[in-house]
């Protein structure tokens, strides 16, 4: 017998038929076997495993946020003499939803608000707001304000004593305007929200920025810094969203730029550079609408800004012209106040536009070649820090702590984009005796305890220690992360400089790699929630130039964060974002109205009415130049409760055809400006310009003035003027 035979007796057609059936059998428990450990392979990669590649819910918003345009402090340089006098542009609040389609509770908000930061008093106002309509469906975790930090836009919003004494007070129209501003642009996105995908995209924006504290940037580790290319980050990170048609909906994008084209000279609110990259995204997208309002809306946030100026230029002596690129940004004739940076433009105007087109040039082109598409799951988490209490692991064998706020020396020294005042120079590393005097005398002794904490820090302010009226600066902070697919957001409470921002953005970007999510991407948010001033590094600390001055819980600060965020990604990849600790909330401080502002009562010259010419427009202009006239004004600050309803001005064309006048321009455009001057006993004027654009059709054209007046003991009353018709040619 053979052994063949011995192993497969000879069968028939029926033992043939049998043994195929078998194998087939074999072969198909097989594929499936092998399909269901390749599917749980890719599950066990994706972002956690409850969402796939079905897109998401979008919604998209925006609303205006302006407030009150006169006689209210801008935020930002902190000089107390930029008091609002007028608009050039409209502030305005962009919101976007994102919803897994499958599982509406899984939700995140991102609003990009134009305003010089956010503070905890509009955030909280926000929650509150946002609690008694919706109830839990948006929340502390999924929430995040950012603020694009614009420096001409009024302040006034802020409940911590310091930022009140530079803003004249908490002023209710202003707080009001933004936070209704930001209720109503979350309100319209998440009724408009509908099916849609998510696209990423990033590219290098050159020639648009420069480090402004480039020897603090220096002291940073060589062998990090030639790690990367340039002492500023260059890349912008966009988000396009298109509909489940192909219909757009939406643009979101990080860019670290300083809103400083515009200089502590200009008192007329304006969003500033990155406000006029949005303005001409908009108004592509959402062609035929006044001012680029519309469906679609465009968002160019803050991100690791903290050292990084539009001012290309670099810093020149103003009276001497040469450079004054020195550890102190100081001139040897006048000083620090005569060193400021410019560019590229003729005027702080031209810059802002040639800065704002650079950036929205580089957005349109990645919207355009976006390809990479954004899936997975939404997650969100959110903690209050006490960062006046945080212990930070630095190395093996040694930690640090944080400290209560302080501000140092150099703060009051101002930067190249904005000097500040008397003798005071960056990079101060000891205190005056003078100051030190003026301090102790009328604010407080800074404890041992705070001056050691602070070290190598000379104090100026030790407002952790000031608690009167309330105290002066914020301490319970908010870190927050959101997710979406393989995005990170890292919602940060300040101004992180370029080399903070990279630290942050490598560590979060390997957690997260630690718990098998390999590839995601992070963007840093700056301005988030609550305004802590400034993040650098422990390095860029020592130098103590106006970014490490103004480090307000010391030189670990830095660790802290990053070491609160590593928790946050734990919580997330872990989805155990409700068992976080759970930090007391900072409370809503019962503050009356206390505010500095001068009252409202108006009055008009003899013979005349409010809203009555007082210089007429030429009969005839030609493109490229400038349409002006002058009324018979009253107080800007009387329109402020109608602010998101209302213009100052319009430019209208008559159109022969239906022989009726047709409004082209308002105050939220760039080609117009509305300039108040206040004079005597009440009276004021307001001169409306109007910068005739080059594509500007020939014709017969109109402005006009529309306001508010109050006078004594009598209700507010609206009026308007109109100036004489004129014509514009080529």
């Amino acid at each position: 017998m053979q052994p063949r035979e011995l192993l497969l007796p000879e069968m028939g057609e029926s033992g043939k038929s049998t043994l195929s059936r078998l194998a087939i059998v074999f072969v198909v428990v097989l594929l499936l076997v092998t399909g269901i450990v390749v599917t749980l392979l890719v599950l066990h990669y994706l972002p956690n495993n409850s969402h796939g590649g079905d897109g998401y819910l979008i919604g998209v918003g925006r609303a205006d946020c302006t407030g009150p345009v006169a006689e209210v402090p801008f935020i930002g340089y902190g000089n107390m003499d930029q008091i609002g006098a007028g608009i050039i542009s409209r502030l305005y609040s962009r919101a976007f939803i994102l919803a897994e389609p499958d599982n509406w509770k899984k939700r995140m908000v991102f609003v990009s608000a134009e305003i010089g930061m956010m503070s905890q008093r509009v955030k909280l106002e926000v929650m509150k707001q946002l609690k008694q309509k919706y109830g839990d469906l948006y929340n502390q975790d999924n929430v995040i304000l950012s603020g694009t930090h614009t420096h001409s836009g009024p302040g006034g919003y802020f409940q911590n004593t310091l930022f009140m004494i530079t803003s004249k007070g908490l002023i209710r129209s202003s707080l009001h305007a933004i936070v209704n501003g930001i209720v109503e642009s979350i309100d319209m996105a998440h009724q408009n929200m509908r099916k849609g995908r998510i696209l990423i995209n990033k590219g290098i924006l050159e020639n648009t920025q420069i480090n402004r504290s480039p020897l603090s940037y220096l002291h940073n580790p060589e062998s990090e810094r030639l790690r990367y290319s340039s002492n500023t980050d260059k890349e912008m990170v966009m988000l396009k969203m298109i509909d489940d048609e192909g219909q757009d909906i939406g643009m979101l994008s990080w860019y670290a730029i300083h809103p400083v084209s515009m200089n502590n000279t200009n008192l007329l609110t304006c969003s500033d550079n990155v406000g006029y990259a949005a303005y001409l995204f908009e108004q592509e997208m959402n062609k035929g609408h006044l001012t680029g309002k519309g469906p679609y809306v465009a968002a160019f946030a803050s991100s690791n800004l903290g050292d990084v100026s539009p001012n290309i230029k670099g810093p020149h002596c103003i009276n001497t012209g040469e450079s004054c690129e020195n550890l102190h940004n100081y001139c040897p004739i006048g000083g620090a106040q005569m060193c400021i940076a410019a560019g590229p433009g003729k005027n702080i105007f031209e810059s802002t536009k040639l800065i704002g087109r650079n950036i929205y040039l580089k957005a349109k082109e990645l919207f355009m070649a976006a390809s990479e598409e954004i899936n997975g799951p939404i997650g969100s988490a959110h903690q209050w820090v006490d960062m006046t209490n945080v212990t930070v692991r630095l190395n093996a064998t040694h930690s640090g702590k944080t400290c209560i706020p302080a501000l140092g020396y150099s703060f009051a020294a101002g930067t190249m984009d904005g000097p500040g005042m008397f003798n005071f120079t960056q990079g101060a590393i000891e205190g005056d005796p003078f100051w030190d005097a003026v301090r102790d005398a009328v604010l407080a002794v800074p404890s041992n305890e705070t001056v050691e904490c602070h070290r190598p820090k000379p104090i100026l302010l030790p407002t952790g220690e000031l608690n009167k009226p309330y105290p002066w600066h914020p301490k319970i902070i908010d870190v927050q992360i959101a997710t979406i697919g393989s995005l990170a957001i890292l919602a940060v409470p300040g101004e992180f400089t370029t080399m903070a921002g990279r630290r942050i953005r490598e560590v979060i970007k390997s957690e997260f790699k630690a718990r098998d999510r390999p590839v995601m991407n992070v963007v840093l948010a700056g301005l988030c929630s609550v305004y802590t001033h400034y993040i650098t590094t422990y390095e860029e600390y020592q130098v103590q130039r106006y970014e490490g001055a103004s480090t307000i819980f010391g030189p670990h600060s830095l660790s802290a964060y990053i070491q609160s965020f590593t928790t946050l990604v734990e919580a997330i990849v872990k989805d155990s974002v409700q068992n976080l600790p759970k930090s007391p909330e900072p409370s809503i401080f019962n503050i009356t109205d206390i505010n500095f502002l001068p009252p409202v009562i108006d009055t008009k010259p003899p013979g005349h009415h409010y809203g009555d010419v007082l210089q007429d427009v030429q009969k005839t202009y030609r493109v490229g130049e400038v349409a002006e006239v002058k009324f018979v004004s009253a107080n800007p600050r009387n329109s402020v409760e109608n602010m998101n309803s209302f213009t100052f001005l319009t430019v209208e064309k008559y159109n022969n055809a239906t022989e009726n006048w047709q409004v082209l321009y308002n105050d939220a455009s760039w080609d117009t400006r509305f300039i108040w001057e206040k004079g005597f006993w009440g009276q004021s004027t307001a001169k409306i310009e109007w910068h005739i654009p080059n594509d500007t059709d020939p014709g017969t054209y109109v402005i006009k003035y529309f306001g508010h007046s109050k006078e004594l003991l009598k209700p507010i009353v609206a009026f308007n003027g109109t100036s004489s018709t004129f014509e514009v040619s080529n």
